[in-house]
């Protein structure tokens, strides 16, 4: 069953930054689906930080009506839930804690549009004809090709973002996470109390204060890496106090963590991570395909051994659908960052990347004027 996946969507971002809300980016990506059989969205298709479930689904139907048309009845179209669109599954994942009080979330569990509520039922009939269903955490997509969105990869990055941060806090004071044999049901005991904090004050307040939290690590980030002589100054001091407070923090036992901001410390950052929950959950998968740190790779300028777990999967990133300028180069598909990646999945082989906005530049990718 050949396969297209791709993640990190973010459907309904305030600053207009998700590039598949635009009928004209989202054709590349539709013509790709008329080459395989299933659809996979990995993990952050919808943006449930900065907009009510009712604000982002009516940017994302356009774009699911479209999926649905060019797959049709035939076709497989799986979502899997993220870390800023947790609550699709937290629901289902709420009532079978009613009735299975522990160990009941397993690699991959499918469920059906009903069993997430009303956002899961509008997100399936905006998609018809095609037959949307559900996954979580992850999905097998060969017998040896794992899926995941990679959101439990916080608990162990060395890259120091507010997710980090609190995550590491709930696995030192809250719920440990075993050193060995954990469960995606203890990830869960970890992460879930606060995404449902995040989404509660998303739904149910002014959201600008989660979308700047959510957003601090990226304007640090591009704060840190100003070229701008006249801001010299203003970024060295910034520069000191955030080296200060990443001491502290592995002083208290939140580290490892690592003060680079260089590209290549965030690559290895979030891909120890990764291969940290690949040991930990012993994924037995040949390849481990997963989004969330919106970083494509590996690249044939990437250090190989560094996308292979100690379990020998060997690791494939997505990349995302998100124009974020900070981390790109001036040129088309020059940063492993540059939005519009997806990877496929034949019935046999390795799974391969793709880039499908072609040589689209800033120009066109960056956010029109929405007034």
């Amino acid at each position: 069953m050949r396969t297209l996946v791709v993640s990190d969507l973010h459907l309904g971002r305030a600053e207009g930054s998700d590039l598949l809300r635009r009928a004209d980016l989202r054709a590349p990506l539709l013509e790709a689906l008329a080459g395989v059989d299933r659809f996979v969205i990995l993990g952050d298709g919808l943006e449930l930080r900065e907009a009510a479930h009712r604000d982002a689904m009516d940017i994302a139907a356009p774009f699911f009506a479209d999926v649905g048309e060019a797959l049709g009845p035939e076709k497989e179209l799986l979502m899997l839930a993220g870390n800023h669109d947790h609550g699709i599954a937290a629901g289902w994942i709420d009532a079978r804690l009613q009735s299975e009080p522990s160990g009941f979330l397993t690699l991959e569990q499918r469920f059906q549009p009903d069993a997430t509520g009303p956002l899961g039922r509008r997100l399936a009939e905006a998609a018809r004809p095609a037959q949307l269903q559900f996954a979580y955490p992850g999905i097998w997509l060969r017998d040896d090709v794992y899926a995941i969105h990679g959101h439990y990869s916080d608990v162990h990055a060395t890259v120091p973002t507010f997710e980090r941060l609190a995550a590491g806090s709930m696995a030192r004071y809250v719920a440990r996470l075993p050193e060995r044999g954990a469960t995606a049901d203890d990830y869960e005991a970890v992460l879930s109390p606060l995404y449902a904090w995040l989404h509660a004050l998303t739904q149910r307040a002014d959201n600008t204060v989660v979308a700047a939290g959510g957003s601090a690590s990226a304007g640090t980030y591009a704060k840190l890496t100003a070229k701008d002589r006249h801001k010299r100054r203003q970024t060295l001091a910034l520069a000191l106090g955030y080296r200060a407070a990443v001491f502290g923090l592995n002083r208290a036992g939140l580290g490892p963590l690592e003060a680079s901001l260089t590209p290549s410390a965030l690559r290895r950052g979030y891909l120890r991570g990764i291969r940290e929950v690949i040991e930990r959950l012993d994924i037995r998968a040949a390849h481990v395909i997963w989004g969330h740190s919106h970083r494509s790779g590996p690249w044939p300028s990437d250090d190989q051994s560094e996308w292979v777990a100690g379990t020998g999967a060997r690791i494939l990133n997505t990349g995302s659908w998100v124009y974020q300028p900070h981390f790109l180069s001036p040129e088309p598909n020059g940063s492993p960052y540059w939005p519009g990646t997806a990877v496929i999945v034949e019935d046999t082989g390795p799974p391969r990347l793709v880039r499908l906005l072609g040589e689209r530049g800033h120009e066109t990718l960056r956010p029109r004027d929405r007034a």
